[in-house]
């Protein structure tokens, strides 16, 4: 299956959990909680290396090494967290906390976020809805915070074709074993992840990643997301989504994520294969390609960027 209606995917207290085995996959992953104030949630990274990124409201972050041996243990409000506040990166197994300021929503712009290694134990603590991209890894880097001021932000295509994106874990930017992520914001009637592309083919110009697209739309909108076959397999979506809806995308073009007209779209973007060096290398439908070119000469939507410098 690769639409997942909100609620499809909820388990304990994650109302969006998506694991490799959920998946049916290898590498990528992804976890939304809505925190309530004064009930934490603790869990271990186990295999996965992980963001702590606030999509509405705020959270404390405190993890430090699990024990060697320690089996995955569930996320529970047994353990709450510390206010206590470091913007430095922990060294080896210190612990290390942090307070996400975070965001009123994903349409007022960017958020600061943490990053906590394979075998860490974590607790959250604060209130508003929490996305944890994930990735399967190796290597067990240092946790560290990112302030908002750090996250790039980026505008692409023109016209109809206009959109935001937040490059706050991409490649060259920001650094991880595996995972990647970005978030895409689209004013409502425009059209993002446009032309449609893939990343399913081994090669120069293109990398093989498994991607998760999780949705959130303003004014209890609607959106559309595609999925089409590529020479690496039959695959046919095309799902209307709506906030806390997510598509996963095994291989295939993807696109268009289509905005409704009066209903701006967000989706957050995990990405996560095989490769030792991270890469988001795409290549388009070479029907579409031209749609590019197109560009050229036509203004970007006033409406963009959203949040903080709207």
């Amino acid at each position: 299956m690769t639409y997942l209606p909100y609620g499809k995917a909820a388990s304990g207290p994650w109302v969006v959990e998506i694991t490799p085995s959920v998946a049916g996959w290898t590498y990528a992953g992804l976890r939304v909680v809505d925190l309530a104030e004064g009930v934490p949630v603790s869990f271990d990274t186990g295999e996965e290396e992980m963001l702590i990124l606030p999509l509405a409201g705020s959270c404390t972050v405190r993890c430090s090494a699990a024990p060697l041996g320690s089996p995955d243990r569930p996320a529970s409000p047994d353990r709450p967290a510390s206010p206590d506040r470091a913007t430095s990166p922990a060294q080896g197994d210190e612990e290390a906390a942090w307070e996400l300021r975070g965001r009123k929503s994903v349409f007022d712009g960017p958020s600061d976020f943490a990053y906590v290694p394979i075998n860490t134990h974590v607790t959250l603590d604060g209130r508003g809805r929490i996305a944890l991209p994930s990735a399967r890894a190796t290597r067990r880097l240092e946790p560290r915070y990112t302030p908002v001021s750090a996250v790039p932000v980026e505008i692409r295509g023109a016209g109809q074709a206009s959109r935001q994106v937040n490059n706050f874990c991409a490649p060259g930017v920001f650094h991880c074993d595996k995972l990647m992520a970005v978030e895409v914001l689209t004013p409502g009637g425009n059209w993002s992840s446009y032309p449609p592309h893939k990343h399913d083919t081994p090669g120069e110009r293109e990398a093989v990643l498994e991607e998760i697209y999780y949705f959130e739309v303003a004014g209890d909108g609607l959106g559309y997301q595609r999925v089409y076959s590529s020479e690496r397999g039959r695959i046919d979506t095309l799902a209307e989504v709506a906030s806390g809806d997510v598509v996963l995308v095994p291989y295939g073009y993807h696109g268009p994520s289509m905005a409704a007209p009066g209903y701006d779209l967000y989706y957050l973007n995990v990405l996560a294969g095989p490769a030792e060096q991270r890469s988001m290398a795409f290549c388009d439908d070479p029907r579409h390609a031209w749609i590019r070119s197109s560009w050229e000469g036509q203004e970007t939507d006033p409406r963009l960027p959203f949040g903080r410098t709207r």
